[in-house]
């Protein structure tokens, strides 16, 4: 199976369609009428659906065992078409495409089962995916293209050239990976005046986005929040929530994490943990949806 653990959970949509062909009216009519042998062609072929989307992980080996939340089945009849509508609802990392098909393939095949005694006709057709909604990319904000960040490691071994950089390196890939463009990236000591006038200087600068990476523990030389706290006009609490619940989700230790972020003027401040799992964590939780800031800060409304 595919690696979804670096996944958050969103409300996933997918709708997928079936289209049953009979060769007679007299079919439509049967089934309408309830006098199909075998039975209710579409409460059967319902049920069949919602046990078959149930069943998916159990037939395609790739498939993610997933909470469903909801399955709607819904028939349209027009001439000798039947047209199955089958749409998934779940809260989960991964999407439903593949349930929402596999659930209308079902629909379809059962209703073939129970008319083929009354009509040697029936054809299967256009089992395709109509809609899907939900995942990570429908949150990716396309408002600004030429958004740049400064990237700022604060740390004392780093600095001194003990210790090599590896988290700051892993922020900007994530921001690339997001087409955030790297205004500058440095490495710096735990001191509470260099933070803070790194901070006023990107601003000024114009940055977007300013990415601290350490000192954001509970050592005496961990001082970035102090550093940065007097700084932001605004903090923003949810983003910070995000960032712990993602880590603690992953690692128990990621509650002492004291990450930060606010606003200086238009530009947004993020202070992350220095580990690399810490950075990239922190990244993976929020991005690239906080992108959507920068649509609030110019003053556009929520969607």
């Amino acid at each position: 199976m595919v690696d979804i653990t670096h996944k958050t959970s969103t409300l996933r949509i997918a709708t997928a369609q079936a289209v049953v062909k009979v060769s007679k009216p007299e079919t439509i009519e049967a089934i309408q009428k309830g006098i199909v042998p075998k039975g209710d062609v579409f409460a059967m072929s319902k049920a069949a659906g919602l046990l078959g989307v149930k069943k998916t992980p159990d037939l395609l080996p790739d498939c993610h065992p997933l909470p469903i939340e909801y399955t709607g089945i819904d028939y349209t009849v027009e001439g000798l078409d039947i047209t199955v509508l089958v749409t998934i609802k779940t809260i989960y990392k991964t999407g439903v495409e593949v349930e929402a098909m596999h659930g209308a393939s079902v629909v379809a095949l059962n209703m073939y089962d129970m008319l083929k005694p009354i009509d040697k006709g029936v054809e299967i057709h256009h089992i395709k995916l109509l809609d899907k909604k939900g995942g990570k990319s429908d949150y990716k904000d396309t408002f600004r293209s030429d958004l740049q960040a400064a990237v700022i490691v604060c740390s004392d071994t780093i600095s001194e050239g003990k210790k090599e950089d590896k988290a700051g390196k892993a922020i900007i890939a994530a921001l690339e990976n997001c087409e955030v463009g790297i205004l500058d990236y440095i490495i710096i000591p735990d001191e509470v005046d260099i933070i803070q006038k790194k901070a006023r200087h990107y601003q000024e600068q114009g940055a977007d986005l300013i990415v601290y990476t350490g000192g954001t523990g509970l050592s005496p030389r961990d001082v970035t929040p102090e550093a940065l706290k007097p700084l932001l006009d605004k903090t923003i609490p949810g983003i910070e929530e995000a960032i712990r619940k993602y880590g603690q989700d992953r690692m128990p230790y990621a509650m002492l994490s004291r990450s930060v972020v606010g606003t200086i003027k238009n530009t947004l401040v993020m202070a992350l943990p220095g580990s690399t799992n810490g950075a990239k964590e922190s990244m993976a939780s929020v991005f690239p949806e906080v992108l959507h800031v920068f649509r609030i800060l110019k003053g556009a409304r929520h969607d």
